[in-house]
C-alpha cells in the first residue's frame, strides 16, 4: 500500500532534497494515469522552518500526520551528521516502522533514523562522506557505502540527491510496478532504474565524460554495443595514441573503456528485458554479449541477480494485463 506519503522537515533542511521527494509523491499526475498520492510536508520544530538555503517555510502541519502515513520521507538537512533530533520526530519514526509504513532517508536524513534506533541491525546505504562517521556514530548499523540506496525491512536509505530519486522510485516500482515507476520518471526525465537490479548493488556507475574530449567516442560506443571493438580502434577515432586515450578516458569518466561498455551493454540489456519479449538470447546479441552465458555472468555481477529474475521482477506489464 502506497497510497499516503508524509515527509518530515526539521531546521536546516536542504530544499533539493526535499524537492526530490515533493516531486515524485507530491505531484498530481492522475491525467497520465498515474496515482495521486496523499501528500504531506510535516515540521517537527514549528509551523515555521528555515532551510540551509537561507529562506523560510510555513509547514503548518505537525507530526500528528505522520501516524497515518504509508511513507515517511526524511530529507537531509544541515549537520544532521553530528546534531540531536527531537525525540518526540524519532519516536513517531519508530511508531511508523512498527505499524507497518516504510521509512525512507535521503541523503544525511539517514542520520534521523540512526537517532531513533532503525539502523541496528539493518543494512543501510550512505553518501561516501558520511558513511565513516554514520558507522562511528552508529555501531550496529551496517553501513554499506557502494551501494545507491538499500531497503531492508521497511526502512530504506539512500546515499546522495540523485539516489534518493532513485529510492523513491524503487519504492513505486516496488508498491506499484515498472508501468508507474517508468510514467514518474519519464515525466522527471530521470532513469527509471539505474544500475544495481534487484539486489541493489551499485558500486560501478557508468559516469560521463566531464569534457568533450572523448565525448564523441562515447556517444559512437553508445551506438555500437553490439560491435567488438579494441581500445585502439576507440583511440584512433579520438585521433589519440591507444596509451593516451586510456589515460584521458580514465580521467574523465572514472574507469576504463572496457569497464565503460560493459556497464552500458548492461544497462541495454535491462531495458530489453524490462520492455519486450525477446528472449535471452537475443538481448545477448544485441547488447553486444555475443551469447547468454556472457550476459548471465556479467548481468549478476552488476546486478546481483539473473537477467530471468531480474526480467520476472521488473517487466512492465502489458496493456492488456
Amino acid at each position: 500500500m502506497l497510497a499516503n506519503v508524509a515527509t518530515v522537515v526539521l531546521d536546516g533542511v536542504h530544499p533539493f532534497e526535499l524537492g526530490v521527494v515533493c516531486e515524485v509523491f507530491g505531484l498530481d499526475r492522475s491525467d497520465e494515469g498515474l496515482p495521486r498520492y496523499d501528500f504531506a510536508v510535516v515540521s517537527a520544530e514549528g509551523p515555521r522552518v528555515r532551510t540551509h538555503a537561507g529562506f523560510e517555510m510555513v509547514v503548518p502541519e505537525g507530526l500528528e500526520r505522520l501516524e497515518e502515513a504509508d511513507l515517511v520521507a526524511v530529507p537531509a538537512g544541515d549537520a544532521y551528521n553530528d546534531r540531536d533530533f527531537p525525540q518526540p520526530m524519532l519516536d513517531a519514526l519508530n511508531r511508523a516502522v512498527e505499524r507497518g509504513a516504510t521509512v525512507l532517508s535521503v541523503c544525511s536524513g539517514v542520520f534521523v533514523l540512526g537517532a531513533a534506533g532503525l539502523l541496528d541491525g539493518r543494512r543501510c546505504a550512505a553518501h561516501w562522506r558520511h558513511a565513516d562517521r554514520l558507522a562511528r556514530r552508529h555501531p550496529l548499523a551496517r553501513v554499506e557505502a557502494d551501494v545507491l540506496y538499500v531497503d531492508d525491512a521497511g526502512v530504506v536509505t539512500s546515499a546522495g540527491t540523485a539516489a534518493g530519486i532513485d529510492a523513491c522510485l524503487h519504492l513505486v516500482r516496488k508498491e506499484q510496478g515498472s508501468a508507474v515507476a517508468n510514467g514518474i520518471a519519464r515525466r522527471m526525465v530521470v532513469p527509471p532504474h539505474r544500475e544495481g537490479g534487484q539486489a541493489q548493488y551499485v558500486d560501478r556507475p557508468l559516469p560521463r565524460a566531464q569534457s568533450d574530449t572523448v565525448g564523441g567516442v562515447l556517444s559512437w560506443m553508445e551506438r555500437h554495443l553490439d560491435r567488438e571493438v579494441t581500445v585502439e580502434e576507440l583511440a584512433l577515432r579520438a585521433h589519440m595514441s591507444p596509451r593516451t586515450f586510456a589515460r584521458r578516458f580514465q580521467q574523465e569518466t572514472g574507469t576504463t573503456p572496457y569497464r565503460w561498455l560493459l556497464g552500458q551493454r548492461v544497462l541495454l540489456a535491462r531495458e530489453l528485458l524490462e520492455g519486450t519479449d525477446e528472449t535471452v538470447d537475443s538481448v545477448a546479441l544485441r547488447a553486444g554479449f555475443g551469447n547468454a552465458a556472457t550476459m548471465r555472468h556479467h548481468f549478476v555481477r552488476w546486478t546481483g541477480t539473473t537477467p530471468q529474475a531480474y526480467r520476472r521482477t521488473f517487466r512492465s506489464p502489458s496493456p492488456s494485463a
